[in-house]
């Protein structure tokens, strides 16, 4: 349904990323929403997470324009909309692509979204692009023409539908590309949340053995009950060299590639998704890659029928795996430090973060 603006504006909560050498990193302030344009979709946040690149945005390691409002992972709902040819009602909970494109480009058009010459990334653009609504740690957000929705079904909560368009659609990208083998095995390297909804993918996927390794020892129950064996304490794997049919990368350490290619049989699979950021220069020869028949693939984001897909796969496993319970505390909007403070310590898969908690 649409119904007319409002004569009086909406008054909406925003918390402003200044950088990192600001004098206060973070400010908080209240201003009037913008009318919607042809397209627009008004929600507003029931509930962000804290994804681990906000976090390096904010220690230092990502560069990203300021100001701005971080924060791409949430869950919303629908307040008011200029999408006439839509089915969305007020009060619809939606999870949304974190990609606002064309349709028409060349990458649009192959399947490569996410790689549109008129990309706009939630979370990751400057104040003053656009209605200055566009990052997660608010109390709304403004969608764009060009941004995919999707509606969250009700069996699913808001703390397991948070990360669903940032993480869990990643994952559905990814696993596009594993084949569908039998008796498959398969190694994810990587203990954060990519690694655990991986881990259950592959699973799914109908693959026997799944590895997952990680630093974090306390996480290796979540491994288990997520579909996967733990490896933990530098464990090699020895025994499996030559017999892996997929490994994952999902951990952004490039040192772990060069054990990921000793593991792989010929003609494997080496899917890289963690490793976003210049500090990974790979110690591998060509030869390596050659001798063995190996396809390597880049994995960056995901298109629309990913985030669809994430939909259906955490609808179907909702009460198989236990997403709720790696999700962490959350914090009220106006204290956006302390939370960015637990997530940096990395206890938590998902730190949240909600608008008015009180």
């Amino acid at each position: 349904m649409i119904r007319d603006q409002d004569t009086i504006p909406i008054l909406g909560a925003r918390t402003i990323f200044n950088g990192t050498n600001s004098s206060e990193i973070f400010t908080a302030e209240i201003v009037p929403l913008p009318e919607l344009a042809p397209g627009e979709i008004l929600v507003k946040v029931r509930l962000a997470s804290i994804c681990m690149s906000d976090v390096h945005t904010i220690t230092g390691q990502r560069i990203e324009p300021t100001p701005s409002v971080l924060g791409h992972e949430a869950v919303v709902e629908v307040v008011n909309h200029r999408r006439p040819e839509s089915d969305l009602s007020e009060g619809d909970r939606l999870t949304f692509s974190v990609a606002d494109c064309c349709n028409k480009c060349e990458f649009c058009l192959k399947g490569l979204n996410q790689k549109c010459t008129k990309l706009f990334k939630y979370g990751h653009a400057k104040l003053s692009d656009g209605s200055g609504f566009n990052g997660c740690y608010a109390s709304y957000i403004i969608l764009r023409r060009g941004t995919h929705v999707v509606k969250i079904p009700d069996i699913i909560s808001d703390r397991c539908a948070a990360p669903i368009n940032c993480s869990l659609a990643t994952t559905m990208c990814a696993m596009e590309y594993v084949p569908k083998v039998k008796n498959g095995r398969a190694f994810v390297q990587g203990d954060g949340i990519l690694g655990l909804y991986t881990s259950a993918a592959l699973r799914e996927l109908g693959y026997d053995i799944v590895y997952c390794s990680g630093t974090r020892i306390r996480r290796s129950e979540f491994i288990d009950r997520f579909g996967g064996i733990p490896l933990y304490n530098d464990e090699i794997l020895v025994e499996e060299t030559n017999k892996i049919d997929v490994v994952v990368e999902v951990c952004g350490v490039s040192s772990v590639v060069n054990d990921g290619i000793r593991l792989l049989k010929p003609g494997g699979l080496y899917l890289f998704l963690g490793m976003v950021h210049p500090h990974s220069d790979l110690n591998i020869t060509g030869e390596q890659i050659i001798r063995k028949c190996l396809t390597i693939k880049g994995i960056h984001n995901y298109a629309p029928r990913h985030l669809d897909q994430a939909v259906d796969f955490l609808e179907k496993t909702i009460n198989k795996y236990p997403y709720d319970e790696v999700m962490g505390p959350t914090y009220d909007l106006s204290d956006l430090s302390s939370a960015m403070k637990l997530a940096i310590e990395k206890v938590y898969s998902r730190v949240l973060v909600q608008p008015n908690i009180s």
